[in-house]
């Protein structure tokens, strides 16, 4: 479903997807003064790396609450819905659960027409029906810079609540989705009816393989569904999803959580064709937070250059999950996900013992 005007959506916005997220160092300064909520029944979403919250209705249910919204990533008022639905309905999936209810966020400009938002909230509606929840109605305010995003309530048995604090030692890390998708649409964001990657598709040294843009669209449009239903079936002991503080930042994450260390291999990390060649261009704001922030926690090889870093470090929108699987389990959930259509997803490292929460990036 297209728009039949052009629109430049990301020309309105100072940063785009999860590009506009509040940095890492700023959102915990801003929390760090925050008493958080006692109660027996709230069992997971505390700690400012929890993914979402978990509260416990009674022994065998609990409902997962989670929300998400940003500004356009893309300009295709349709692929930005199903975009910021897909992101927002994933934090239900790194946990395991099931998604039931959505309610729509919206901050629009009403100058723009209602016939581009009609356009990204059924962009939206769409990925909540494929989730299997529905949406019961939401808000919206009138707005200057567009913003769209859902506020998702899932179950769960909480016995089968997989959290992003019980990896263990041994444990293999595997990547369900490419990264790279920060670089890619910073380098395709409008300034108008030339977009930046018009211009340099006229430089002879800076193109982008055809199709690479619209495979990344793809893919931050693809549920996380299928990946958490393989995973559920095999001994998981942490996941979390790679957003906004890039693939390095929220494997942090999960280290933070469990109390260890991991090392990862950059040569089998899947990512976008020809983001290396473009990663230094492409990484301005949510990527460059992140190499200020991961520098305190990071190792990197010699042989990594500064776009493999920028890369490893890049903002992504809906990305992938990143799971802690038992070791001898690795390689049979590997074959699942691929069989199932997580096509791209790969082995990239393991969990090991240390205490300092640190990552060591190999070639």
């Amino acid at each position: 479903m297209k728009s039949e005007k052009k629109v430049f959506l990301t020309s309105m916005v100072k940063a785009g997807g999860w590009g506009s997220k509040i940095g890492p160092e700023d959102l915990r300064k801003a929390l760090s003064g925050f008493e958080p909520f006692v109660d027996p029944n709230l069992i997971y979403g505390t700690n400012p790396c929890d993914d979402t919250g978990v509260y416990k209705l009674r022994e065998d249910l609990a409902i997962v609450q989670t929300v998400d919204f940003f500004t356009p990533i893309v300009d295709d008022p349709f692929d930005f819905g199903q975009i910021a639905a897909a992101n927002a309905l994933s934090d239900c999936y790194t946990i395991g659960a099931s998604p039931v209810t959505a309610l729509s966020l919206v901050s629009f400009p009403c100058n723009l027409g209602m016939d581009i938002l009609s356009l990204i909230l059924s962009g939206g509606s769409e990925k909540v029906r494929e989730s299997g929840a529905v949406i019961l109605g939401g808000h919206s305010v009138d707005d200057q810079e567009p913003k769209y995003g859902i506020a998702v309530t899932g179950v769960i048995d909480p016995k089968d609540m997989i959290l992003n604090s019980g990896a263990k030692p041994g444990d293999k890390l595997i990547l369900t989705k490419k990264i790279g998708t920060g670089i890619i649409t910073n380098l395709n964001k409008s300034t108008g009816p030339i977009t930046k990657i018009s211009r340099m598709l006229k430089s002879k040294n800076n193109k982008l393989k055809e199709g690479i843009f619209e495979e990344s669209v793809d893919s931050m449009k693809t549920l996380n569904k299928v990946s958490s239903e393989v995973m559920t079936k095999f001994p998981v002991n942490a996941c979390t999803d790679v957003t906004g503080f890039g693939l390095l930042g929220h494997l942090h994450n999960i280290l933070d959580a469990s109390g260890l260390d991991a090392e990862i291999s950059f040569s089998d990390i899947p990512f976008f064709e020809g983001v290396l060649t473009h990663a230094m261009q492409g990484t301005a704001g949510g990527g460059e937070r992140n190499r200020e922030w991961t520098r305190s926690f990071v190792s990197y090889s010699d042989k990594l250059d500064q776009n493999m870093i920028a890369v490893l470090n890049d903002a992504q929108t809906s990305g992938g999950l990143i799971i802690a699987v038992e070791p001898s389990k690795s390689d049979e959930m590997l074959r699942k996900l691929i069989s199932a259509g997580s096509s791209s997803s790969s082995i990239i490292g393991e969990v090991v013992e240390g205490k300092e929460r640190k990552i060591t990036v190999n070639l």
